[in-house]
């Protein structure tokens, strides 16, 4: 109340009574000087933060307890901080992202989402799954299963699907270490990747994974007791599989994602095949590649001749 007190006495030019009147304090209690004396607790509060730096008041007034001295934690409070003995914390660096919402694919490769799920095996050690799914066709591209995963290790597993089915347009992530190294920057810059990082702790950016990671959690790791890392990968390898080739995907009309890819291909395909007029002129143009002999004299011969 003091505090206060001297406020209204600054901003209003007011009267130390008045303002006492005001904020209805008494002012014998403003007026109160104490006649105690916080040096020798001062002193010794100096002495065991030198001693112990990384102890705050809290660990600070048991220590003065266990000593012997009885004191109240709030005065050792006011006392340590009147001393500068408040530890500085280091406040946590949070990545800033842009919120990137979620895509409209009309075609396989233009966006994979990104994504890791924990489990543990039988001795209790943890495992970790890298999940890859194509936003497009729903196609669950890698799970791989290890214990733990560098940057390098999931590049790695990137270029085995990429050198498959070929590389992506985008490719949306969370900001785990593994997906902000600068490897893994270095990597997408090279291969010319587009990376949607999605904001800290909004996981609803990246919902189709999401979606995946829950079919995965529900349909395999729930219901698999896995013996040592080489039965996870075994078993989560067959469920991919089974995914993939025979499970039914209610957003791809009840089709499984190989079917719907392989529709979806069929159909672009067609497109692109259906014969013109100007394509056959084109062909009735071209030059064939096969080695051809030159004609003798004004004999007629074809002007182009295959030579066994």
């Amino acid at each position: 109340m003091k505090a206060a007190v001297e406020q209204v006495q600054q901003e209003y030019a007011f009267s130390q009574r008045r303002a006492c009147a005001l904020l209805r304090v008494a002012v014998s209690s403003c007026r109160y000087q104490t006649r105690r004396s916080d040096e020798p607790l001062r002193t010794r509060l100096v002495e065991i933060a030198r001693e112990k730096p990384r102890f705050g008041y809290r660990r600070l007034h048991v220590l003065l307890s266990r000593a012997g001295e009885a004191v109240n934690h709030k005065r050792v409070h006011r006392v340590y901080r009147e001393a500068g003995l408040s530890i500085r914390r280091k406040k946590r660096k949070h990545c800033v992202r842009v919120g990137q919402p979620l895509r409209i694919c009309t075609a396989a490769n233009q966006e994979w989402a990104l994504d890791f799920v924990h489990d543990a095996v039988e001795s209790g050690r943890t495992i970790r799954v890298l999940t890859v799914v194509d936003a497009y066709t729903r196609e669950c591209l890698a799970l791989e299963v290890d214990t733990s995963f560098a940057s390098r290790r999931v590049t790695r597993a990137l270029d085995s699907i990429i050198a498959e089915r070929g590389q992506p347009l985008a490719i949306r992530c969370d900001n785990g270490p593994e997906l902000t190294s600068r490897h893994f920057l270095a990597w997408s810059m090279e291969q010319k990747i587009e990376l949607l990082h999605i904001q800290p702790g909004k996981p609803t950016q990246n919902a189709r994974v999401e979606s995946f990671n829950g079919k995965l959690r529900e349909e395999c790791l729930t219901v698999s007791w896995f013996q040592n890392l080489f039965d996870a990968r075994r078993k989560i390898a067959a469920w991919r599989t089974d995914y993939n080739g025979a499970r039914p995907h209610s957003s791809l009309g009840y089709l499984t994602p190989n079917e719907y890819a392989a529709q979806r291909a069929r159909a672009s395909y067609g497109k692109d095949a259906c014969p013109t007029t100007a394509s056959f002129e084109n062909a009735k143009k071209r030059v064939s590649n096969f080695p051809t002999a030159p004609a003798a004299g004004n004999v007629d011969e074809p002007s182009c001749r295959i030579i066994p």
